[in-house]
Order: C-alpha cells, then sequence, then structure tokens
C-alpha cells in the first residue's frame, strides 16, 4: 500500500511522506441498547489503518455500520469495545483534526452562504477576519465565488453540497469525512462533485474517507476500497485500487475499473446470501 501511496504522490503531487497511520481501529465494537432486549450490533472487530493523505472509500449494504464508523472516526459515537486512535492518541471527542460532511447540506436556512461556512470558526472561536478570507479563497476555489452572500434556497443541491464542504474545510482538518454526501444528487451533479473530491484531495492532500453506497462511486475515488459486510459490520477486504491518477470519468469504462467493480460487487453479493 505504501507503493501505491508513493506512486500517487509523483502522479498528483500530493504530499504522502512516510509516517505512521493517522486514523488505526483495533477489534472495534459498536452496541446500541447494549445489554438490553433491544440490542443492536452495528459493528464488531473492525480492525485497519489509514495513513496521512490517503483517499480511502468505505462500502457496504444497508445497515452495515458504515454511517456508524464514520460518526465514531469524528468523536460523535463512542465504540463499545476496541480501540481508535487519531494521530496515536485515544479518539475521544470531537476535535480539530477532522471535520465532517454529511448526507445532507445542512446548512441553516436564515444564514447566508459565507455565514454558515463560518460557522465552526464562530464556534470554536477563532480569529474572524483571517478565516473569513480563507473561506472566500475556499468558496471561490468550488466555484462559489459570488454566491457568498446567497441564502441556501438560492442555491442547487450541488452547490449547497460544495459550500457544505468548505464549511468543513475552513477550520483546516487534517481528516475530511464524507457520509454519502452526493446520494440525493442527479448523475451528471454527482460525477462532478467526484471529479471536484479528487481535485480537492490532489490539490490539499488532505486524507479522505469517503462512505458510499456506489461501486462506481467508490473505486473512481479511491486508492484503497474498504468492503463491509452486512450486520453486524466488519471488514471483508481491503482492496488496493492500482489506477493512475490523475483520474478522468473515462477510467469507469475500462477493462481494469470493470474488474476491481466485479470483485467488490462479488463480495457484497456473496456477504448477502449468507
Amino acid at each position: 500500500m505504501r507503493n501505491q501511496t508513493q506512486r500517487v504522490e509523483i502522479e498528483t503531487g500530493v504530499p504522502t511522506q512516510p509516517a505512521g497511520p493517522i486514523l488505526s481501529a483495533r477489534n472495534l465494537t459498536k452496541l446500541y441498547n447494549a445489554g438490553t432486549a433491544r440490542e443492536v450490533v452495528a459493528l464488531t472487530d473492525v480492525n485497519f489503518d489509514i495513513f496521512p493523505g490517503d483517499l480511502v472509500s468505505i462500502v457496504g449494504p444497508s445497515g452495515c455500520g458504515k454511517s456508524t464508523l464514520l460518526r465514531a472516526l469524528a468523536g460523535l459515537s463512542r465504540p463499545t469495545a476496541g480501540s481508535l486512535l487519531i494521530d496515536g492518541e485515544p479518539l475521544i471527542n470531537p476535535g480539530p483534526k477532522a471535520a465532517m460532511v454529511f448526507q445532507q447540506p445542512v446548512l441553516l436556512p436564515w444564514r447566508t452562504i459565507l455565514d454558515n461556512v463560518m460557522l465552526p470558526i464562530e464556534f470554536r472561536e477563532l480569529p474572524i477576519a483571517k478565516h473569513r478570507a480563507h473561506a472566500l479563497d475556499l468558496l471561490a476555489g468550488v466555484g462559489l465565488a459570488g454566491f457568498e452572500a446567497r441564502f441556501p434556497h438560492e442555491l442547487s443541491g450541488g452547490m449547497q453540497q460544495r459550500a457544505a464542504i468548505v464549511r468543513a474545510l475552513v477550520q483546516d482538518p487534517q481528516i475530511l469525512l464524507m457520509d454519502e454526501p452526493f446520494g440525493a444528487l442527479d448523475a451528471m451533479t454527482r460525477e462532478q462533485m467526484n471529479l471536484d473530491v479528487l481535485k480537492l484531495w490532489q490539490q490539499t492532500g488532505k486524507t479522505i474517507v469517503f462512505v458510499t453506497h456506489s461501486i462506481t462511486e467508490a473505486i473512481f475515488l479511491s486508492q484503497r476500497v474498504f468492503v463491509m459486510t452486512a450486520r453486524p459490520g466488519r471488514l471483508a477486504r481491503e482492496i488496493t485500487v492500482d489506477l493512475p491518477f490523475p483520474r478522468g470519468l473515462d477510467v469507469i469504462n475500462t477493462d481494469a475499473f470493470g474488474v476491481y467493480a466485479g470483485e467488490v460487487r462479488a463480495l457484497l453479493q456473496a456477504r448477502s446470501e449468507i
């Protein structure tokens, strides 16, 4: 996997200096309503390492615990058992090292786009002027220059989700966690947003963990795909996607892409039949 990452650095300019994992899970387990008749095992015995600058997708059937896992990585939900480390330290609460983009943009309708983007800065009581300038640069970088004073209802779904991504990035996290952020978008907008994510990753070198239901999206975006089993969710297999970067949409039609898609699909179908 390190050789793959080093090759990506050459082809994209993403900084990937040798380092220990930025996220590590060991025997991670999550129960809901533990010890009651309504107990649900959402995750069990999940193990992985994610390194600085990685772009990893998590794919699996509905209800397998993908979102639960991402919330744990964000510090929004504590595991029932096992360990979860961020930069070698126990991950217990939300912190500035990771930011999350949710399935819906969750923009406050009474605030302008710029004011929505600035919410994390206000919450953390960081210098407003400095981060406002950074927010304006980020908005311009995702094609939202001129829309700073608009309200969410004046923007399309794709534009709203771009604003939500900027809101996550404005505090300059090391890790961007994305929970099926494009699932509600039409196919053409979703493809463009996938290209935008790759461009963002290549430009910033952020570590990105991307949850999706789409096999195509998972392979297209990622260096590695984590395939999860049906609930209780565990890691069925980690697949390294050895396709060159930068990637265009035409790669989806190649034989090599089809081989990876078939491998992921076979894993998901096999697990669903158990």
